[in-house]
This record gives C-alpha cells, structure tokens and sequence, in this order.
C-alpha cells in the first residue's frame, strides 16, 4: 500500500474513533474554531515582571523595581515580558492542559497566533533570535515534545510574514531534572527551584553576543523560569532578552 494512502486511511479511522472537534464549542474539524479563537482578547496592559504589580509600558521593569535593583547594584536580565491574554477566561486553561497533557500539538498554531496578536500590540523589536524555554530531556521523552519549542516555530513563521525569523534552540540547556514548578505553591521554593537549572553551551564566534532574544514559553506563574533563562542569556552576551507567554496562571 503506497504511503500516501496509509496515512489518508489511518487518519480516516482516528477521525472516526476519535473525532476532532472545537474544545470551546464542538464545531468539527476544529481543536479552536475561528469563532471561538477571535473571542480570546489579548490583555489590554502588561505588568512590571519583576513586582508583577505595576502597570508598565509592553511588559518593562517598572520605575521603582529598576530604582530597587539600581541601589542593589544588581542588572536587569529580563527587559520585558509579554502575558498574551487571561488564563481563566475563554476555556484557555483547558486548552493549554490538552496542548500540553493530552498531546493536541495542533493547538501550537491557534495558541501562537494569540501571542503573535500580543507581541505586535505592544511595539516591541523585532528579535535577531527566538529561543524557546527548553525541557530537561526526561521530560521531553515523555512529552514527546516541547510545548514552548512547538510554540516559538509558529512565531518564527508567523510574525514577520513572509520573512521567517531565526529560531534556536541548542543556546541554553536545562541541565536539571526538577519539580514543575505549578506545583510548587510557595514563592520562594519556586524561585530555588529554579536556580541554576540552565547553561549556555560554548559556541563558535558567540551566537549570543549584543543580539536581542525573544524568550518563549507557554505559561508563567512567578516568572522565575524565563528569568532565570534570561539571566544566563545576559550573561552570555545578549543584548536584549524579552520574554512572551500564553498567559500567567494564578497563583
């Protein structure tokens, strides 16, 4: 049997088995129809990521927390973080849980264009290179895959259209096999949880040095993952380091 005709076979009997439809409001062939993905409103205004109080200009270290770290004479390794939209409205919990448990790895596309919307809301440049927040390989072998990798390629593609952007994914590693950090409740475990976890392998001439990184990642709760990923980048050489996720997921 050609091969062409196996997979349009084997994806007849999985749609018939288990048919596909949209996880907001049944419509077939859809994970996330049109209608339902257009009412998922991207935030209006961002928040500082280091108090995670004050509102700030697309996602910038507020005033007082850059005064805070100036007296602690302490660098800013984070310059912005984008949260795309709400993570208790519009079923998006649900669907981020299927994208990244139930393996719906179609849902990358629908998610990203949520993010794609919320990056270019908030006017931030364009970045020379997009790295996406990696998994410790134990985990990827039980995914099967990296949400945030699945993630950052949509946003390769789709937010300079025509002109895809640079992805890549072997400049930071995570060499620690730790505790999700949803599950852990308290602030301060979090951020030790996190600690140290990453490393940017030496390379050839310095990928990193004096370039702007967009960070990529599904969800945040404290952001201690992309700013323990943008410390090491900053370290390294990067100019700039931005982060963009899903939503930020109540404490």
């Amino acid at each position: 049997m050609p091969l062409e005709i196996f997979s349009n076979s084997k994806k007849l009997i999985l749609d018939t088995l288990f048919p596909i439809n949209c996880l907001s409001c049944q419509k077939s062939n859809y994970w996330l129809c049109d209608d339902c993905w257009k009412k998922i409103a991207t935030l209006s205004s961002q928040v500082c990521p280091y108090c995670e109080k004050n509102i700030s200009t697309s996602g910038k270290i507020c005033s007082y927390c850059r005064s805070q770290l100036i007296a602690r004479n302490q660098p800013d390794f984070l310059d912005a973080l984008i949260v795309a939209t709400h993570y208790s409205k519009n079923n998006l919990a649900r669907l981020i849980h299927i994208y990244k448990y139930n393996f719906i790895t179609e849902l990358a596309s629908p998610l990203a264009k949520i993010m794609v919307t919320a990056l270019l809301k908030n006017h931030l440049p364009l970045p020379d290179l997009i790295i996406p927040i990696p998994l410790h390989p134990r985990r990827l072998r039980w995914r099967g895959f990296n949400q945030a990798e699945l993630l950052a390629k949509e946003l390769k593609n789709t937010l300079l259209p025509g002109f895809p952007l640079i992805l890549r994914n072997d400049l930071i590693i995570r060499k620690k096999y730790t505790s999700p950090q949803m599950k852990i409740k308290n602030y301060a475990q979090r951020k030790q949880n996190i600690k140290n976890i990453f490393f940017v392998p030496s390379k050839k001439n310095n990928p990193l040095q004096n370039k702007t990184i967009l960070l990529v990642d599904d969800i945040c709760t404290t952001g201690s993952t992309i700013m323990e990923s943008a410390k090491i980048l900053k370290q390294a050489g990067a100019k700039k380091v931005f982060g963009i996720v899903i939503a930020r997921q109540e404490q």
